[in-house]
């Protein structure tokens, strides 16, 4: 029986040991969400993630896989045509491409810079030429810019959703 005890307690201790401990995440009701505006789904998760543990986490996701998360960062570009869009930093100079779900709703184009909490799925895929020069387009980029994507890239993507965006 003790044998049995002792091997439960060390079993234990190896799975809270292997835990991420870089991982950051805030509980939702720690978040003042009346300082927020919604857009799309109300946010229904129970913790958000910072930037640098989603990065950690489309590390080890292959193109088929996703995962269900809600995370905060701030947006780096937002479609200029509608707010259908929104490039969210992750950590050191990557980006995630946020669009939102079934075109549900649009985000306001004024948001550069802005603080966001972003819930739904992450995944990565690989965006042709095509797209990446018509998201240039969309960003307000010049036409050199534009001709000057020639190959496939492999991108993190995030289908949102609900979007908080912090009052400023």
């Amino acid at each position: 029986m003790n044998k049995y005890i002792l091997f439960l307690v060390g079993l234990l201790f190896i799975v809270t040991s292997c835990k991420n401990k870089n991982e950051v995440s805030i509980p939702i009701d720690e978040i003042m969400i009346e300082n927020y505006d919604s857009y799309g789904e109300k946010i229904s998760v129970k913790e958000v993630y910072d930037k640098v543990s989603l990065d950690d986490k489309y590390k080890n996701l292959d193109t088929s896989d996703t995962i269900d998360i809600a995370f905060i960062s701030t947006v780096n570009a937002v479609c200029k045509a509608k707010g259908c869009w929104m490039r969210v930093a992750l950590k050191e100079d990557k980006e995630t491409m946020v669009k939102f779900k079934d075109y549900g709703f649009f985000v306001p184009k004024d948001i550069e810079n802005d603080t966001v909490i972003v819930q739904g799925r992450a995944f990565v895929s690989e965006v042709s030429v095509e797209e990446q020069r018509h998201y240039a387009r969309d960003a307000g980029k010049s036409e050199d810019e534009i001709m000057a994507i020639t190959a496939p890239k492999k991108t993190y993507s995030f289908i949102s959703d609900g979007v908080l965006i912090k009052k400023q």
